[in-house]
């Protein structure tokens, strides 16, 4: 059993937890650079929080400059258990209305101009991401949302486009129709993978706040429109994310679906061949299966 520590990575409009007891944001170094800001840390109903403003304060990164894998290894560094990724969206689905909230729990990766991996030459591994979310955990903010009174959906595909701007006409009828996507954004690949490398269990809850441009009768991405929507469903995610602590409790049981034990089998390197060097950068990340090689 270990004690569970809940972070949250907030998207447009997510900059806080409501609630949160003893707040300090603290600084992380990390291998990798600089987070996208400061953590803030603190308490949330007896358990340890943890939360970080994907864009940072002021949303100075846009989703290609996203330092991800700094994220993610700062809040490894820390003794994070699970990730909620919250994160603005929109929808390629009638019936997944701005306003609804979907469990994301597949993923298709358009990115291409973004670090993918903790891992490289001198220290290879490959994960599996079939099933890239944790069954568990999103189980839990879909309890959480249908508490808190909002539309959500359990289950969906994301597909995760490089951007910044907004998808062509006919890319989003191809999203939609010919690859089956549910919902797209800009920002979860491939911070799904990364987690999955570092042993966290992930959840995605996409927030919707426009049907894209595919959608007859609304037309092309309206910002104005996504920005009001998107301050809704800011408070709807902090009322979700306030029922989190009492429904994963303060202690754990390793995840039944082995997300914190993805390394296990995964990294090829054999130890005499590793690079010394990748190995330190390696520390949080991987340290529990480097260090007992």
């Amino acid at each position: 059993m270990t004690q569970t520590k809940i972070a949250v990575i907030g998207g447009s409009g997510i900059y806080e937890i409501d609630g949160l007891q003893d707040g300090e944001w603290i600084s992380v170094d990390t291998p990798w650079g600089a987070p996208s800001d400061q953590i803030l840390t603190g308490t949330l109903a007896g358990v340890p929080m943890a939360f970080l403003p994907r864009h940072g304060r002021g949303h100075v990164h846009s989703p290609t400059s996203v330092p991800y894998r700094a994220n993610i290894d700062a809040l490894k560094r820390i003794g994070v258990t699970d990730v909620i990724s919250v994160s603005a969206c929109g929808s390629f689905r009638e019936e997944m209305a701005p306003g609804d909230f979907v469990i994301v729990d597949q993923f298709i990766d358009r990115t291409f101009a973004r670090e993918k991996s903790f891992f490289g030459t001198g220290c290879v591994a490959h994960v599996s991401v079939a099933h890239p979310t944790c069954a568990r955990l999103s189980e839990a903010c879909l309890k959480a949302a249908q508490d808190a009174g909002i539309t959500v959906h359990d289950g969906g595909t994301y597909l995760a486009m490089e951007g910044p701007q907004f998808s062509t006409l006919a890319e989003s009828k191809m999203y939609r129709e010919s690859w089956g996507a549910d919902v797209i954004g800009m920002t979860n690949m491939p911070e799904a993978k990364l987690a999955r490398e570092a042993e966290l269990c992930y959840a995605s809850v996409a927030m919707i706040t426009d049907y894209d441009s595919w959608h007859p009768d609304h037309g092309e991405v309206d910002v104005s429109q996504i920005i009001e929507t998107l301050m809704g469903n800011a408070d709807k995610a902090r009322n979700l994310v306030t029922r989190l602590p009492d429904l994963l409790g303060p202690v754990r049981a390793p995840c039944p679906h082995g997300c914190d034990r993805a390394l296990e089998y995964a990294i090829i390197t054999q130890a005499h061949a590793r690079d010394p060097e990748m190995v330190a950068k390696l520390d949080a990340v991987a340290g529990r299966v480097l260090n007992s090689a």
